[in-house]
Order: C-alpha cells, then sequence, then structure tokens
C-alpha cells in the first residue's frame, strides 16, 4: 500500500522530482533495533530514487519511491550483456545531528567516466548530488549515530531495453538505495591478510579495470573464496609483474624514509579514499609516489628493510595495516609497529573529517540534510 504522488517544485537542475513515500515504512521500534546492530548490505532504508533515461528523451521521470523490487523484462539488456555500473559511498551523523557525505563530486565524476566506457549514458553531476539529497530527505533517520557507522549510499546504473542485440541500450535506468552499517572493525583496526594471486587476472590493458562495474568484481569472487581458504581476508592482483589493486580495495607501500608508494595503471579504479588518504600525507611532508610497482620490489624492499609496512584503502574499511602477502613460494611479513601507526593515523585523520570531529581544510564534506 503507498500514497499519493507528491509533485515538488523544480530543482535547481531544472529537474522535477516526484515524491511517492511509503505508507508502511518500517516502524520506528523496528528501525533502531536495525541501528542498534546493522552489519552490513544486510537492511535497506524505505525508499530508493528512480531516475530514466532514453535516447530519445534523455534524463526523465526522477522519483523516490518505496524500496522493492525491479521489474525487468528477461530480454534487458543488463541480463545477457553486462551493461551495468555502480558507486559506493556513506553518508555521516555529525555530532550536531546533521548529515554530511564525503567527495561526492568524485564519485559522480567516476560513475560517469565507468559510463562512458560500458557505453552508458552520463548522469550530470548535478542529478547525482540531488538523488542523495532527495533519499536523506525521506530516510535521514536511517542514518545511524554510534561511533564509525554510516548509511552506505549504493547508486547504480544499468541498461534495462528489452533486445538481443550487440549494441549499446537506448533505455537506460539509475537508482540510488541505502543501507545502513555498523562499524567495520568491531574489535579495532586490526592487520588483515592477504594472498597474491598469480592463476587469475582482475582486469588488463584496455579493459574495464579502471570502470566500477559489477562484472570486474565477480571475477574476483573465486580468488577471494581460495584466498579465505589460506586465512586471508584480500586478493591481490597483478597485471604480468606489476601490482595492481586488491579486490576491492587499494594498496600502499611504507618505505624506510617515509615514503608512501602506490601502484599506477590504467586498469586500476581510481580510488577516492587513496586520493584522500594520499593527499593527507602530503599535507604532513610526507612523500607520495604513484608509480608502477613489481612485487620483486616490494618483495626484495621488504626483505632488505627498504620497505617497511604496507596498508590497504577503501570506502568500507578505510585504512587497514597488511601484516602480511601470502603467495605460493613465499610470504612477506610486516610486523613493524610505524608503519601501522602511520596508516592508523591517517585513517584517525581522515574518519575524523568525515564523522565532523576534525577540521575540514580541504572542503570535502557536502551537507545532505539542508
Amino acid at each position: 500500500m503507498t500514497t499519493e504522488l507528491h509533485l515538488q517544485a523544480p530543482s535547481a537542475s531544472g529537474l522535477v522530482w516526484n515524491v511517492l513515500p511509503d505508507a508502511e515504512p518500517t516502524p520506528d521500534a523496528e528501525r533502531e533495533a536495525i541501528l542498534a546492530d546493522p552489519g552490513f548490505g544486510q537492511h535497506f532504508t524505505d525508499h530508493m530514487v528512480d531516475i530514466c533515461w532514453s535516447e530519445k528523451g534523455g534524463w526523465h521521470r526522477p522519483r523516490v519511491q518505496p524500496y522493492g523490487p525491479i521489474p525487468l523484462d528477461p530480454a534487458a539488456a543488463v541480463l545477457h550483456y553486462s551493461q551495468e555500473i555502480f558507486e559506493g559511498l556513506k553518508a555521516y551523523r555529525h555530532a550536531d545531528g546533521s548529515i554530511w557525505t564525503f567527495r561526492p563530486d568524485r564519485n559522480a565524476a567516476r560513475l560517469q567516466r565507468s559510463a562512458r566506457r560500458l557505453a552508458l549514458p552520463e548522469l550530470p553531476a548535478e542529478y547525482f548530488l540531488e538523488s542523495l539529497r532527495e533519499l536523506v530527505a525521506v530516510d535521514g533517520a536511517w542514518v545511524p549515530t554510534a561511533p564509525e557507522t554510516s548509511l552506505y549510499l549504493r547508486p547504480f546504473m544499468f541498461a534495462k531495453e528489452a533486445f538481443l542485440g550487440v549494441r549499446a541500450a537506448k533505455k537506460v535506468a539509475y537508482y540510488l538505495i541505502a543501507s545502513p552499517a555498523g562499524a567495520y572493525f568491531t574489535g579495532g583496526v586490526q592487520p588483515v591478510n592477504i594472498a597474491l594471486s598469480t592463476r587469475y587476472s582482475r582486469a588488463g590493458h584496455g579493459g574495464t579495470g579502471a570502470a566500477k562495474t559489477g562484472g570486474n568484481y565477480a571475477s574476483s569472487l573465486l580468488p577471494q573464496a581460495e584466498a579465505y581458504e589460506k586465512g586471508c581476508q584480500q586478493v591481490l592482483f597483478l597485471d604480468g609483474e606489476y601490482i595492481e589493486e586488491l579486490g576491492g580495495m587499494n594498496l600502499v607501500l611504507v618505505t624506510n624514509d617515509g615514503r608512501l608508494i602506490t601502484p599506477e595503471s590504467d586498469s586500476i579504479l581510481e580510488g577516492i579514499t587513496l586520493a584522500s588518504i594520499l593527499q593527507l600525507a602530503k599535507d604532513r611532508g610526507l612523500t607520495v609516489e604513484q608509480r608502477k610497482v613489481t612485487i620483486d620490489e616490494w618483495r626484495e624492499g621488504a626483505a632488505s628493510g627498504a620497505i617497511v609496512g604496507a596498508f590497504a584503502c577503501g570506502t568500507a574499511a578505510v585504512v587497514v595495516p597488511i601484516g602480511k602477502l601470502i603467495a605460493d613460494e613465499y610470504e612477506i611479513v610486516h610486523e613493524g609497529e610505524a608503519s601501522s601507526e602511520l596508516a592508523l593515523s591517517l585513517r584517525e585523520e581522515l574518519t575524523g573529517i568525515q564523522y565532523g570531529r576534525v577540521e575540514d581544510r580541504h572542503g570535502w564534506m557536502v551537507r545532505l540534510d539542508s
């Protein structure tokens, strides 16, 4: 059961949003019980955003509607040719109750780059930001208040035109859903072990590695499952001899003279958390190098003491030290406290900015509930 559609005045971008409130939203007590222990990606808010695109009509019919199944023709192009992209960012509750997000302009730009690579239409950045604000306007009560918690925002786009010809679809859908997220580390941040994959590749030169598309993650699931069997939480992928990234995070090496080195490749997804961490490191006067890095450089550097540690970073975990890399014939072990202290210090500064505890010197935070 739903209530009537509410038509809003045109927004600053010219969009006219329709809001269809859920007539039976989650009861307050049930929602609070979920927010007390939300996990990750297990519960969803009462509403979602839906914007249509067609070759003739462009972007049109933006709406907020009750969360629920998406009608899809069995011949929809996404089911056959995987024309699909997505993003991930968070909404944070500050101490005064206001709701903010972190560098959404970078997510909007990355969604556009992914769209170009997958032959999908580019969603204007102002539409992207409006979709976040519109959803928070009706589901703001779902943003939790406990430390290290947030509301995870998942924008995604896919080809919905029903046809079986191999070409770019002429009808596309953009959606935004949201899920409350608990603290990633419930007992404090602990180093993770990662497995080196030499049998599988995540992406290749000229492929879709730099796009945030589901196929890249699907190809990582088998090596990730094998990594779990070795007691590892992540997989490190290579492009030949060169280090690329983990299954869902970027990698940073720490040298004994205080430099941070991160792999550079045209098949690595540009990390927003990574870019932010590197900027904070530069603010501290540290030297940052983004360049090609071979697995032998890491292995030999760790053996000689030139590389004293490593950490991974991404939206979900923010920053986590790497304790051990496990390969078929060797291991790289980092037990020094210095690099872990640096990683955790950068993490503390970044999360402090996100939750409003630390000054936002770079203007990264954007308020969503105003």
